[in-house]
């Protein structure tokens, strides 16, 4: 796709093809200022303003677009995305109305990864013009950083491993004149071992390790993000089923998505120190592989019976949010593709969050909300720690019923969450089974936008 940037720009008056939005209930009203053969042009494309549908009208030598949306006073960020993915190449803009949050969806309706075609066949950029300037560099920013997500995700695993999700970190710290460490080797194994563990039976090029970027003054509250980059997940000794495995090159989603927020954050200046904490591995197979029944020490200090190898996201940000805690935070966001759980209580469209307390929580919650990236809470009920109890170790990674898999595997990530800390963990899809307009199929941010919007409201810019 063309930059997002060269996709909206500010309306000076060049010439355009004009978009009228129109719902049901005020198609008729528009539809008597128009000609006899606009009318019929209408009739024969089947238009009646229904959502998303949309007609070309002939205009003389010209010819303008009508859009059917639900409410053409309160636009959502997907009410131009159709128009975006299907239109012809050219510039446009939207009459009488302001295009507000719908230039998000104008952006990332035109995305589309095709790095491995051998022939791009996508058409020329979409361009959108506005009068709202003000809006034109946050609605791209955050478009940017939800096409970015996408790249990550959708790169296959071979191409998208530890390694490179270290270059993606590296490329991050000198966007922005941040500092990163990556833990590897011995080291990783000493003061990480439960990422050691999990990552240990990948092939040397996808060894596993920690990226640690840190940016912004060191007396401003201390903002950590964390994420899950399981670069793609067998499902270790406890081998998944095919069905299961064919997509685990987006288990490294909730990665994609921390370094998603973690651009936003400082690409704005907001007056936090950030510390953005991804422990990167693939869950292989082999003669070192960890198994049922070993006992893994953490960076905690406690010990963890694996149950289930399966079970790997959960061990690898345990010893993150370790590391995060230790800097004594205003507040932890981490993002994982978790749990299956989650999916089957929630779907793939809406995240499951997690959150100690209920004034943050209601926050993201509105935030994602108000900026059409809906998630729902699930809760961290005490009583379901008891399914994470061991014999023969402090406690067991995975629960021996199937009982509350994703609020347990949230409980089980909380005893390393420092005591008292505000902490928000997004279980996440990361990917669109089906295509939508400004959605296509394949990895997507879900609680990206909610997070970002919940922050900067935190923070200010």
């Amino acid at each position: 796709m063309s930059e997002p940037k060269a996709l909206i720009r500010p309306d000076r008056g060049e010439d355009a093809i004009a978009i009228h939005l129109i719902n049901k209930d005020g198609f008729e009203a528009f539809a008597k200022g128009l000609s006899a053969s606009q009318r019929a042009s209408l009739a024969a494309q089947k238009f009646e303003g229904g959502g998303y549908q949309y007609a070309i009208v002939p205009d003389g030598d010209s010819w303008f677009v009508v859009s059917g949306v639900a409410n053409p006073d309160s636009l959502s960020s997907w009410c131009l995305a159709k128009l975006a993915e299907e239109l012809p190449e050219g510039v446009y803009r939207v009459a009488n109305v302001d295009p507000g949050p719908a230039m998000f969806g104008w952006v990332t309706g035109q995305y589309r990864f095709t790095r491995y075609k051998s022939e791009d066949k996508s058409q020329g950029p979409r361009v959108l013009l506005t009068g709202q300037v003000a809006l034109i560099d946050a609605q791209v920013a955050e478009a940017q950083a939800e096409c970015s997500l996408r790249d990550l995700v959708n790169a296959p695993p071979e191409d998208m491993g530890p390694a490179a999700l270290e270059a993606e970190c590296e490329k991050l710290a000198k966007a922005h004149k941040a500092d990163l460490t990556v833990v590897r080797g011995d080291a990783l194994e000493q003061d990480y071992p439960m990422v050691h563990a999990v990552g240990r039976a990948a092939v040397r090029h996808h060894a596993p390790r920690l990226m640690h970027l840190t940016w912004g003054d060191p007396a401003h509250p201390v903002l950590a993000v964390v994420g899950k980059g399981v670069c793609f997940d067998s499902g270790g000794l406890d081998i998944k089923p095919p069905a299961g495995m064919r997509l685990m090159k987006k288990d490294m989603g909730g990665a994609a998505h921390a370094l998603a927020l973690a651009g936003l954050v400082m690409a704005s200046r907001l007056k936090v120190r950030l510390h953005l904490l991804i422990p990167a591995v693939e869950n292989a197979i082999s003669g070192n592989a960890f198994r049922p029944g070993d006992v893994l020490r953490t960076r905690k200090g406690l010990t963890v019976e694996i149950d289930n190898t399966d079970a790997e996201g959960r061990l690898i940000l345990g010893d993150a949010l370790t590391r995060a805690s230790e800097e004594n935070p205003d507040l932890i966001v981490d993002f994982a593709t978790l749990t299956g759980a989650a999916r089957v209580a929630l779907g793939p469209d809406l995240p499951a969050l997690f959150a100690r307390r209920d004034e943050t929580a209601e926050a993201f919650l509105a935030a994602g909300k108000a900026h059409d990236d809906a998630a729902w809470r699930l809760p961290l009920h005490e009583a379901y720690r008891e399914y994470l109890a061991s014999d023969v170790a402090d406690m067991a990674n995975s629960a021996s019923n199937p009982f509350a898999g994703a609020s347990v595997a949230g409980l089980f990530l909380d005893r390393f969450v420092g005591e008292g800390i505000d902490w928000v963990h997004f279980d996440t899809f990361a990917w669109s089974p089906a295509p939508k307009p400004g959605r296509a199929r394949g990895g997507r941010g879900l609680g990206l936008r909610a997070a970002w919007h919940a922050i900067r409201a935190r923070y200010g810019s």
